[in-house]
Formats: structure tokens, C-alpha cells, sequence
């Protein structure tokens, strides 16, 4: 029962690059930490290979962090997982995991979110939103009614419209911060402009 469970959340553990944030990993020690879940209530079903857990669902497994108000997880004749996680109408679904050796963090919320372990595919579909953050300071922001992430070929996309709800407004909208090199070397940069000697200045005679 438990290991259905387990597999899918270290499948929706996967790397998730933000917007070319680089080549940071999610925290690998997470694959290595216990899953504890809480809710009101668990169904597994044996015969068809599905567990439900039910009811203000919260998910911990290192700095994993998943919230809903179900998890649905199911494996198919092939031994993929796929899951699904839905929100409730006070609060969408949520996900959150550190990224390996930086001070980072990506969270995502969206009404739904689903894994295809045999594509090995996240999507954050309606209302989507998927965040980083550099320690408590928010980098990158993103809005769309569908947001992906496909692992196996690093690929990230975001549509304003849902194929798979029909809703969304139809655009999508981000705010992406500089990076810290990025910033460190303008930083610099005016730094040495301020210190740089007038050119444009008449130098004065001495006097005599």
C-alpha cells in the first residue's frame, strides 16, 4: 500500500528547472528521507492498483512538501506511476521541494496537478502558478491556466489557454529576476563607472 504512495511522490520529485534557472537539481537527500502523509481518510485498491488518500492531504518527505485535498495515485500494467493531485475550492493544489546546493526553492499551485511517470511529465493545469525563490526572496514568478515541465528532455513550457480544462485567459505572464552573477557584475559595473574620472570635465590651471 505505502510503496505506491512513495513511488509517485519521488516521481513528482523530479528536477524542475525554472525558466533556465540553470543546472541546480532538486535536493537529491530528499530520495533517501521518510514520507509521512496525513488525512481524513486512505482507500487502496489491490485489484485495480490505486490509493486515494482523502481530506486536507499533506505529504512531507524531506523538503518535499505536497498539499490537497486528494492525492490519487495509480500504477499501470507497466509498473508507472501516475498520479494526481487536486485542490479544494479555498485552496489549490501545492508542491514544494528545495533545489540541490543553492539557497533555492520551487513551488507550484494550480486546481490540479498530474504526473505521467511514464512520460515523466508535471503538469500544473488551471489557475497555475510555479514560483522560485532565492532563500525567502521571491526570483521568478509564472501564471498560466497550464504549466509543464517534461524531465526527460528538460523542456519547460506554459500556455495561457488549458487544452485539458478549456479555461485559462489566454495569456500567460512572468516575472523573471536577473540572476546573482547577473547582478554582482552590474553591481561592479557602476561601481566602477562612479569611480572612473570625468572625462567630459575642463581640467582648472593652477594658480600661481
Amino acid at each position: 500500500m505505502i510503496k505506491h504512495i512513495v513511488h509517485f511522490q519521488c516521481a513528482l520529485a523530479v528536477v524542475l528547472g525554472f525558466l533556465g534557472a540553470g543546472a541546480a537539481q532538486a535536493e537529491r537527500a530528499d530520495n533517501a528521507k521518510p514520507m509521512h502523509i496525513t488525512a481524513d481518510a486512505m482507500r487502496y485498491d489491490d485489484v485495480k492498483q490505486t490509493s486515494v488518500w482523502t481530506g486536507n492531504v499533506i505529504a512531507i518527505k524531506g523538503t518535499i512538501i505536497i498539499r490537497g485535498d486528494k492525492i490519487e495515485v495509480r500504477e499501470d500494467a507497466e509498473g508507472y506511476q501516475h498520479g494526481t493531485v487536486t485542490g479544494s475550492a479555498q485552496k489549490r493544489a501545492f508542491f514544494r521541494q528545495k533545489r540541490d546546493s543553492v539557497d533555492e526553492f520551487m513551488e507550484g499551485e494550480s486546481e490540479s496537478i498530474l504526473y505521467d511517470g511514464k512520460k515523466d511529465i508535471i503538469q500544473f493545469v488551471k489557475t497555475a502558478e510555479v514560483r522560485r525563490y532565492r532563500g525567502s526572496t521571491l526570483a521568478d514568478d509564472i501564471k498560466g491556466a497550464l504549466i509543464i515541465y517534461e524531465n526527460l528532455n528538460d523542456r519547460f513550457s506554459a500556455d495561457g489557454s488549458s487544452p485539458v480544462t478549456g479555461g485559462g485567459s489566454g495569456r500567460v505572464s512572468a516575472t523573471i529576476a536577473p540572476k546573482p552573477s547577473a547582478l554582482s557584475a552590474a553591481k561592479a559595473g557602476s561601481a566602477a563607472e562612479a569611480m572612473a574620472p570625468n572625462s567630459g570635465a575642463k581640467s582648472e590651471s593652477p594658480s600661481k
